[in-house]
């Protein structure tokens, strides 16, 4: 009796996953990794790895080499580095939030000579800001530009085609390499046509897996600069992984049963199209941001053309608690929202919107939201909801 009275209250339905990743996952995904574990040195799966690779690539918008590693995004972030640097190396990292802070320390604990180029974290990444950076740069010793596509922590997104071309304005030599761990798959994207040189990528947001699979795709310079970087490497080896498009084999165990839900995920993507995947993410944000000014209140990135389609990051009054807003969304409502990191903590909430996600689960997080800020005694100028409700009206 004692531990039924201290259990927790039971909800009826399912917890409304809002945070902006891990995203939801949908059912056929989950069903795919059920499957029965195969042989990774056997033919069918060799046969099944080399399709799964081949298909990868539109995702990404390139033609060239993709590897695979059994990691979260952070090891995605630190490959990407080791293959393509030397010790002491000197790497420019745009600060635009909570995530490219942590890809710049990571790139200090390796070694390397990190050099983050300050942003106010309510901004994206500044394409003149690095141009101007890398021209001073006169010796070129500047190796890689390293920039977030999206910056989860603060709902921004950056303008990959724009910092390309500052980089080629200012004739430098540095390698682009860009993090599209929460973009990939929610935001149009296209590695060859922007010219990044390594693109870094997780399973657990836009591809709609859980965590445990990052990605390196990875261009002809970024391959030629791989050849002569003296960085220790060798779980993260890019050479270890090249032969897995042609044959099919891993160096090492692959997370096999996540690659049957990549499988699936894919699958799910082309069924849908690329086009109306960001054509519905597009929508869901617009709805959002609709939403969050009926309340009165602040989307973080304040520049229009950079908020991002994945998430919305969301300023609370002064004086009002973030974190304890969210624990009544949790504790009332079952509902989990993303929290503010770092400089932003118990600042803003996030509200996640991207991958298997569709415009009546939009409505019931916008509502549940709603009714939360109420009960938290933060009244509304007038309905999000049907602000909300409004645009997807007009965006059908």
């Amino acid at each position: 009796m004692n531990a039924i009275a201290n259990a927790k209250p039971y909800f009826p339905g399912w917890q409304l996953l809002q945070i902006p990743g891990p995203s939801n996952v949908p059912a056929k995904v989950l069903a795919a990794m059920a499957q029965p574990t195969i042989d990774h040195r056997g033919e069918a799966f060799a046969a099944f790895a080399k399709t799964l690779l081949d298909d990868l690539k539109p995702i990404f918008g390139t033609k060239d080499d993709i590897v695979i590693f059994p990691s979260s995004g952070t090891g995605a972030w630190e490959a990407a580095l080791v293959n393509v640097t030397s010790p002491g190396d000197t790497v420019l990292m745009a600060e635009t939030g909570h995530f490219a802070t942590l890809w710049f320390k990571l790139a200090r604990q390796l070694g390397l000579n990190a050099e983050l180029l300050p942003g106010d974290w309510r901004k994206a990444a500044d394409p003149q800001a690095i141009g101007a950076r890398l021209r001073e740069d006169k010796v070129h010793t500047i190796k890689a530009v390293c920039v977030v596509h999206n910056e989860t922590s603060t709902g921004a997104t950056s303008d990959i085609a724009a910092v390309r071309a500052a980089i080629d304005a200012a004739g430098h030599p540095a390698l682009l390499l860009v993090d599209t761990i929460s973009s990939l798959g929610s935001v149009d994207y296209h590695q060859d046509d922007w010219g990044v040189d390594v693109t870094i990528a997780g399973s657990q947001k836009g591809l709609m897996l859980p965590p445990g699979l990052g990605f390196n795709a990875y261009r002809a310079k970024a391959k030629a600069a791989a050849e002569t970087a003296r960085m220790p490497r060798s779980y993260f080896d890019w050479e270890a992984m090249r032969a897995a498009p042609l044959t099919g084999q891993f160096p090492y165990t692959p997370a096999t049963n996540l690659l049957f839900a990549l499988r699936a995920a894919l699958d799910l993507l082309a069924q849908e199209g690329m086009d109306n995947v960001f054509h519905r993410h597009a929508r869901h944000a617009r709805a959002t941001r609709a939403a969050v000014e009926a309340w009165g209140l602040e989307v973080l990135c304040v520049e229009p053309e950079h908020q991002s389609n994945v998430l919305t990051a969301v300023v609370m009054p002064e004086g009002v608690s973030a974190d304890g807003f969210r624990a009544l969304m949790v504790n009332r409502f079952n509902m989990s929202l993303g929290n503010g990191l770092s400089k932003l903590k118990d600042r803003v909430f996030r509200i996640g919107h991207l991958g298997d996600f569709n415009d009546m689960m939009l409505i019931a997080t916008l509502g549940g939201v709603q009714m939360g800020l109420i009960a938290y005694g933060v009244k509304p100028q007038t309905s999000g909801v049907e602000a909300a409700m409004a645009v997807l009206a007009e965006a059908l």
